[in-house]
């Protein structure tokens, strides 16, 4: 029997803002840049996380061989196609359809093999599909109910199976850097793109792991260099982090 979606809502104002900039998701100086930016530091991240919760070895060009990996809110694939390279079975799953086509056009120029799936993570619930890694990169600050998302998310994780996240903390210098340096000084990212007000500090995105039946690994910072123009892992959490969580069992 179907398991029964647990809904979490979605904003569809935002889906539509992100719909609109599907054509040009995949250009590097487009209005997708910071993504294109912090994508190696993402995957290196993703990588090395994997492989230790795996037992995988981190050297291997395809490390994460024969892992089903569910890509929740994958866009255009940006995340995706590195992680099909590495070997991954790679689900993504999009509500937006723009986007969700040009992610699959993408993937056949890249002669790549990605199941894309316009809709929401409900949806494979509802299909009682499940996956070995799931991933929520960029996605928690648009939701509108977090608890309600991860226990979704849950669901779709596999006994002994791994999730990672990664989102912006709620704190003041998020305020400055995310929304009034990115938004309205750089202009790296459209103006209303965040809401400082759906960001979510690591305590309660903990709580609400746990209280899904995922239990909280580690949790890891992503920080800015301005005068380098690099990103880079940190133990400061203060504006970007990862969070990762293992299911029971």
């Amino acid at each position: 029997m179907a398991a029964t979606a647990q809904h979490y809502g979605v904003d569809r104002d935002e889906v539509s803002r992100f719909a609109r900039m599907a054509a040009d998701w995949w250009d590097p100086n487009g209005p997708m840049k910071p993504l294109h930016r912090i994508n190696p530091q993402r995957l290196a991240f993703l990588k090395r996380a994997l492989c230790i919760h795996f037992g995988r070895d981190e050297r291997a060009i395809r490390a994460l061989s024969g892992l089903q990996v569910l890509d929740i809110g994958c866009g255009a694939g940006l995340l995706s196609e590195p992680l099909a390279r590495m070997g991954a079975e790679v689900t993504g799953v999009e509500p937006a359809e723009e986007t969700i086509a040009v992610a699959r056009s993408h993937a056949d120029e890249s002669n790549l093999s990605i199941r894309y799936v316009c809709g929401l993570a409900d949806d494979l619930v509802s299909q009682a599909e499940t996956f070995d890694v799931v991933l929520a990169m960029e996605v928690v600050e648009h939701v509108p109910d977090v608890p309600a998302f991860l226990r979704t998310v849950s669901s779709l994780v596999k006994p002994g199976g791994f999730f990672a996240g990664s989102t912006l903390n709620r704190t003041l210098r998020s305020y400055a850097l995310a929304i009034v340096g990115a938004e309205y000084v750089m202009r790296w990212l459209p103006v209303g793109t965040h809401s400082w007000e759906k960001f979510v500090r690591p305590r309660e995105f903990e709580e609400a792991l746990a209280g899904a039946g995922l239990d909280p690994l580690a949790v890891e910072g992503l920080v800015y260099n301005p005068l380098a123009d690099t990103w880079r892992l940190s133990r400061d959490t203060a504006v970007n982090y990862f969070i990762t969580a293992a299911k029971r069992g």
